[in-house]
């Protein structure tokens, strides 16, 4: 089979990799219908995430249709249409138990494309499948589906709940990417009275508005805007969702007096944390990894048609062009894109 394989940092190829077995009796082997790329794959590519390991087959965000199960799985079989989950589960350790599967201490957690080789190919192998995978219904397509693998589950998760998001809060959401669209959707379902988001690329706020945000604005002017529309107090909730210093930081700057600062981005460099400024104000400051108890949710709302997953994909491709599909959402400032989906030809 072909897969987009990692061959150390600022180093990749589309080229020939063993078609993917049945190793446990709990795996499925799944061929990918479609297959999206991650913010997370390209901090792989710059090197910020050194467990992942040359040779590794990239992506963790699929749907796909079952070609074989291992003896042990029994909510899926050969013919299904799944979504594969950018988390895998075993169910049964401490941490699965309690739905926090991104913690998973019998060999899940966040492995695809990190521990083991992942879904950007022709063929999957999905380990833990009863748990790992999610049957579809007919009426869901495909694309709109690639958006309930990660990003809308970690913006819900790790950003809304975690930051605990309720009616009429001042909602600051710090990069306009996949991710902070996926903040600004989520967030809505909660009805903020505001929603203010930051990002240096004025190509990125113009999306940031269409999916919902109410003011858009550069960093040199987010303390402004933010005191505008939170009557000087701050915001209630800051979510950054970039992945760098110099966001994290100003998210803390952002925060109002016994307010919440949610960590959504992968980080590959330290942030410095005013602990001398923000000691006295009751601040809440989470980091998270998704655990996607949220999927099954989220999936019954896209059946029944309440949520809007179909803006997030701007380019489509075959399979075989990922090379120009990593091209184009590694360059948003020229590409415009925000997602890319890839499909079977």
């Amino acid at each position: 089979m072909k897969a987009l394989v990692y061959d150390g940092p600022g180093r990749r190829a589309w080229t020939e990799h063993p078609d993917p077995e049945i190793a446990d009796a709990t795996d499925a082997v799944v061929r990918i219908d479609a297959v999206t790329i991650c913010g997370t794959d390209l901090h792989i590519l710059k090197g910020d995430v050194p467990e992942v390991e040359r040779g590794r087959v990239l992506g963790h965000e699929a749907v796909g249709t079952v070609l074989r199960t291992g003896g042990s799985v029994t909510t899926v079989r050969p013919g299904d249409r799944v979504l594969v989950s950018c988390i895998s589960a075993c169910g049964r350790c401490e941490y699965c138990r309690r739905g926090t599967y991104g913690q998973c201490l019998g060999g899940g957690g966040w492995i695809l494309g990190h521990l083991v080789d992942g879904v950007q190919a022709e063929l999957a192998r999905i380990p833990f499948a009863d748990t790992s995978t999610y049957r579809l219904p007919p009426s869901v397509g495909d694309e709109p589906t690639l958006m309930l693998a990660d990003i809308l589950p970690t913006s819900y998760e790790v950003g809304v709940r975690n930051g605990q998001v309720s009616p009429g809060d001042v909602v600051v959401i710090v990069g306009a990417g996949p991710i902070g669209l996926a903040a600004i959707t989520t967030s809505r379902l909660y009805s903020p009275s505001a929603i203010v988001v930051v990002d240096t690329e004025t190509t990125r706020l113009a999306p940031a508005k269409d999916f919902g945000a109410d003011v858009t604005v550069q960093p040199e002017e987010a303390a402004e805007a933010v005191r505008e529309a939170s009557g000087g107090l701050g915001a209630d909730v800051v979510v950054a969702a970039v992945g760098v210093p110099e966001t994290f930081e100003l998210c803390t700057e952002l925060v109002r007096t016994g307010g919440h600062v949610v960590n959504i981005g992968v980080h590959g460099k330290p942030a410095t944390l005013h602990l001398e400024q923000l000691w006295i104000r009751d601040v809440t400051i989470t980091t998270g990894l998704v655990d996607t108890w949220s999927t099954p949710t989220l999936l019954r709302m896209l059946a029944a048609g309440r949520l809007d997953t179909g803006r997030f994909v701007t380019h489509r491709f075959g399979l075989s062009e990922m090379d120009e599909a990593y091209d184009v959402f590694a360059h948003p400032q020229d590409s415009e894109a925000l997602k890319v989906a890839l499909f079977r030809q």
